[in-house]
């Protein structure tokens, strides 16, 4: 075999797959150059858009105002439609506000021309923002809206999983804010009662004290008084008299409250804001307790009488005496239960 022959057929086989390896690499360079403006520089700029701004766009810190809606939707051709749609797209109102997003945009022109390839494909690439979108408007409790977004959400894509845990949020949402308002209800008419109870039980306090004070003025007044000497020469023996009468009196004295107590007021008659009095009898003991307490009358009947004789057992008085010793003595006290 000539060896110059064999040498020009390897040089040739060499040649022929350095051409190919070139043809190989233009290939995928142009697949990766038509890669990147078709995919990859999209992406970007879809990412950047969800980010809020563009490569080449300063971020805004401020939230833009979406401009008005159009005029008459529902007299827009799929053309117009789509064309609306994409600027809600850019400025990211992929669901709100309503009347002019992406969404009701996309769908319209579904409902015009069923099927209409951009407006699916938008509906489900844009479906996973959108979700975000209503996620947000749960998370600040805007019920409404994020119920508005979920319902939009539905039309488009309603299998998507992603929907039943929007609906889970919100409805976890709505009974936790029900559970903390009714929770600071329950606090709120926790304090009225408290402040009304407080409130009452001043009142029985104060009227008590004025009817103790009233009970020791009468005392005052009963008590006998010294009648003064019609002649300065008195003789002994009046003299001796008078002191020995007014020795008698003071021997023989009535029982004086020391300290009372006010009544509670019945729970059940706080909350029914519900009044009355009760009229009990009791005995004052040598020792200045109360005892053998008992209801003479009551109205309403047997609403305060616990509360009555509860109050009257914690009295204590300076007991009745007669001839300087400690005796029992009776007594009746009405007591008034008002708000």
């Amino acid at each position: 075999m000539d060896t110059r022959n064999l040498f020009d057929a390897r040089r040739h086989m060499r040649g022929a797959a350095k051409f190919t390896a070139v043809t190989v690499i233009a290939v995928f360079a142009v697949l990766g150059v038509a890669a990147w403006f078709l995919i990859i520089e999209p992406h970007m700029e879809l990412v950047m858009s969800d980010n809020g701004g563009h490569p080449s766009t300063p971020v805004s810190a401020a939230t833009p105002v979406a401009p008005p809606p159009p005029a008459d939707v529902g007299a827009m051709d799929v053309d117009q439609l789509l064309s609306e749609a994409r600027k809600a797209m850019t400025a990211q109102r992929y669901l709100a506000p309503a009347g002019n997003n992406a969404f009701e945009f996309y769908l319209k022109v579904l409902q015009k021309q069923p099927g209409n390839r951009v407006a699916t494909d938008a509906l489900r690439e844009t479906f996973p923002f959108a979700a975000n979108s209503a996620e947000q408007a749960i998370n600040t409790r805007d019920f409404n809206e994020a119920q508005r977004q979920i319902n939009l959400l539905a039309q488009a894509d309603p299998t998507n999983f992603t929907l039943t845990i929007l609906r889970s949020k919100l409805d976890a949402q709505r009974k936790l804010l029900d559970k903390q308002q009714q929770q600071t209800l329950d606090q709120q008419k926790a304090q009225q009662l408290a402040a009304a109870k407080a409130a009452a039980e001043k009142q029985a306090a104060d009227k008590l004290a004025e009817q103790q004070k009233a009970q020791l003025a009468e005392q005052q007044k009963a008590k006998p008084t010294a009648t003064p000497s019609r002649k300065a020469s008195a003789t002994s023996e009046g003299a001796t008299a008078s002191t020995a009468n007014s020795a008698g009196a003071e021997q023989s004295t009535e029982a004086v409250l020391v300290s009372g107590a006010a009544p509670r007021y019945p729970r059940e008659a706080l909350r029914a804001r519900q009044s009355g009095w009760v009229v009990v009898a009791f005995t004052i003991e040598p020792n200045g307790r109360t005892s053998h307490i008992t209801v003479v009358s009551a109205e309403p009947h047997r609403v305060f009488d616990r509360a009555a004789m509860d109050a009257v057992n914690r009295y204590h008085f300076k007991p009745a005496t007669k001839n300087g010793v400690a005796v029992a003595s009776q007594r009746q006290q009405k007591i008034e239960f008002n708000l």
